[in-house]
């Protein structure tokens, strides 16, 4: 069976000022005098602190990334961020196609496909969200929208560069509700095949992160269940100490 080493990424949504950055400082520090993290650790703060995390994380190891980027390089899009200006401020990797984005900015399976595109051309790694609603779930489709999200959100160029899937039922994001840990394997197991079956060997090596109230309580039980290889994180994840705990839960 393929290692794959853990991935704990930490998604700050719209949050975080300035002062946000203390935290950053003393996950920093518990990093360095704790017991070694067995993850990749990635804070993906908001687009204002991304230079800051970027620059304060890497004595200790925390890489940064961004919550979204513009399938463009540059040009005339007012308020919008390229993935090239992401890497040029220290991100490593970009979260694209969040549900929260898919649901309040209509974004659809090809748009993300495209940022996933554009990250990986400015040498990001993409962080590619897929999941169902609750009434997906409750009518058994649970397995064919993540599946139709896969194969129209991942790109092919996931064949050669490194991308990771992040699995989020969109039920359970905020919501303190969780799947069952069987849901949770199942679905794992759902998009491993399907990217085995899509990528070969490479698929096989896709890290796949759970996301959707992963909190210090359950986060040491839901990273253990395979093909689980880390999280994506949300509110836990603004607090230094049960980040901390999540990601020592590995």
């Amino acid at each position: 069976m393929t290692t794959i080493s853990p991935l704990i990424a930490g998604n700050w949504k719209m949050n975080g000022l300035t002062s946000s950055l203390e935290e950053l400082s003393a996950l920093a520090q518990l990093l360095t005098t704790g017991e070694a993290p067995r993850a990749v650790v990635v804070v993906c703060p908001p687009a204002t602190l991304l230079a800051a995390v970027a620059a304060q994380g890497a004595s200790s190891g925390i890489m940064a990334g961004g919550q979204n980027c513009h399938v463009e390089a540059a040009g005339a899009h007012t308020g919008e961020v390229s993935a090239g200006m992401l890497a040029d401020v220290g991100a490593q990797y970009v979260i694209v196609g969040h549900s929260e984005r898919r649901a309040d900015n209509h974004e659809t399976d090809d748009l993300v496909r495209a940022k996933a595109e554009a990250a990986i051309g400015a040498g990001l790694k993409p962080i590619i969200c897929v999941g169902e609603t609750e009434a997906e779930r409750d009518a058994g489709q649970a397995e064919s929208v993540v599946a139709a999200q896969l194969a129209s959100s991942v790109p092919d160029a996931a064949g050669q560069h490194e991308v990771i899937v992040a699995y989020e039922p969109i039920w359970a994001i905020g919501t303190g509700r969780t799947p069952s840990n069987d849901d949770i394997r199942q679905m794992h197991a759902n998009i491993r095949d399907r990217l085995v079956e899509r990528f070969g060997e490479k698929g096989a090596q896709i890290r796949i992160l759970y996301g959707g109230s992963l909190k210090p309580v359950n986060a040491r039980e839901i990273l253990a269940i395979e093909n689980v290889n880390g999280g994506l994180v949300g509110g836990a994840s603004l607090l230094a100490k049960d980040f901390y705990t999540i990601i020592s839960s590995v």
